[in-house]
């Protein structure tokens, strides 16, 4: 009697490699159509800061200048705590459904609210409508974000081959700075092509509806890639019947708080190194702020060149010595790095590379760490949720904490605030178990 085989998917049959560091065709147009996508979800995202400036007064009008923008950063915050319940949902969607499923939903819900929001008539057309709008819309992206990190990310990693896991995981960041990169680089066309005039008319619309329309683009290549092979056998053996965030809650509640732990300092020390560094060195140093943030993006474009090389890296020495440098190098350097700041340009540079350099140990991690601490069943609800917790209480909290500080008096504190994350990290990365040779089903 002969035993049945199941005939190799074409889109997903790799060669055999017995050491487990090819990335075949399929492979490859996998991370590229996972990347990409992933780039164009957070375009969409910080198009709004980018240009929260410009239409404040279109949706929010007030005598009052800082008013308005206050009301828009409101608006902003709220997409923060729409994260985790993205996070939640959408990842119990991924788990019961497929990661293509889950991240064509992520990228089309984001991509249709960028749309929403270039097209929305001013207050002074339809009156409170427009903010209602505007909320609803920041409200719809933010639960995006909050599911597209979890489904990404585990696509990703099971796109991979089993010895280039952090590699492909990095990619998943590497699209976070990208798409940052995107937004700023329109930022800086559009203020050099239109009049001050017309950007807050109509100007900033251009880049809701480039940043929607690169939605289109994405969802197309996540439509053409298959379905991972890891959540093909889950289906097959009829493991998406189980209620995913119960499971994840009740079956892998260690594994969710250590997520949590490994994100804590990543987040925090991130926020303030890429994304308040540039006015903290302005405020503190007196360095005009387009030389802080010239010194910003050259160090973050550094930074981005060098994440897959974090993950190669990863995946040659272990998830746990990588991750406990970056955390290891803040809790030493915090503060001198803090205390050495001045206005001079290649000084500030210097320390923003120094800073980048030690994160990329997290960056290039981060994706592929909290794949491995789940099963597939519950792997993007177990990625999402507790991310998008930690983020939203400890990243989404950090440049308000730091500036507090600051204003108040308290700047030379900022190194102790930045030093007891990175003793967290210190503390759980060198306790939790090491998982590169781990087997991803």
């Amino acid at each position: 009697m002969t035993a049945h085989r199941t005939a190799p998917n074409p889109a997903t049959a790799q060669p055999s490699d017995a050491t487990g560091t090819r990335l075949g065709p399929a492979r490859r147009r996998a991370i590229v159509a996972g990347a990409i996508g992933n780039a164009v979800e957070w375009v969409d995202w910080a198009v709004y800061t980018t240009f929260s400036t410009l239409f404040a007064g279109q949706f929010f009008p007030s005598h009052d200048e800082t008013t308005s923008l206050l009301s828009t950063l409101l608006v902003f915050a709220v997409g923060f705590v729409m994260r985790p319940i993205g996070g939640a949902l959408l990842g119990a969607y991924g788990d019961r459904h497929g990661r293509k499923k889950g991240m064509t939903l992520t990228i089309s819900l984001m991509a249709g609210a960028s749309l929403l929001i270039a097209v929305c008539p001013p207050y002074g057309v339809i009156g409170v409508a427009a903010p209602v709008v505007l909320v609803v819309a920041r409200l719809v992206q933010g639960f995006s974000a909050g599911g597209e990190f979890g489904t990404s990310s585990a696509f990703l990693i099971e796109s991979a081959a089993p010895r280039r896991r952090a590699f492909a995981g990095s990619w998943q960041q590497v699209s976070v700075g990208a798409g940052a990169l995107i937004a700023s680089l329109m930022g800086t066309v559009l203020t050099a092509l239109l009049g001050e005039q017309a950007l807050e008319s109509w100007g900033w619309r251009i880049a809701f509806g480039v940043g929607g329309l690169l939605g289109l683009v994405g969802l197309w290549l996540r439509l053409n890639v298959p379905e991972t092979d890891s959540f093909r056998r889950l289906a097959a053996s009829d493991g998406t019947r189980r209620n995913p965030l119960r499971s994840m809650l009740v079956d892998h509640p260690r594994a969710a708080l250590r997520v949590v732990g490994i994100t804590v300092a990543g987040t925090l020390i991130y926020y303030v190194w890429v994304s308040y560094m540039p006015s903290y060195a302005h405020i503190e140093t007196g360095a005009p702020l387009s030389r802080a943030l010239l010194a910003n993006t050259i160090a973050l474009a550094v930074f981005l060149v060098l994440l897959p090389f974090g993950g190669l890296l990863s995946d040659r020495l272990g998830r746990k010595p990588t991750l406990t440098a970056f955390a290891a190098g803040f809790l030493v350097l915090a503060w001198p790095l803090l205390h050495l700041l001045s206005a001079g340009f290649w000084t500030l540079l210097g320390i923003e590379l120094v800073g980048m350099v030690f994160i990329v140990g997290y960056s290039a991690n981060c994706a592929v760490i909290m794949a491995e601490q789940f099963p597939p069943e519950v792997r993007t609800t177990g990625i999402g949720l507790p991310y998008a917790l930690a983020v939203a209480l400890f990243g989404g909290t950090a440049p308000y904490v730091t500036t507090w500080l600051s204003t108040h008096g308290h700047h030379d504190l900022i190194w102790v605030y930045v030093a007891a994350a990175a003793l967290v990290g210190v503390v759980v990365y060198t306790t939790m178990p090491e998982t590169k040779a781990k087997e991803l089903t």
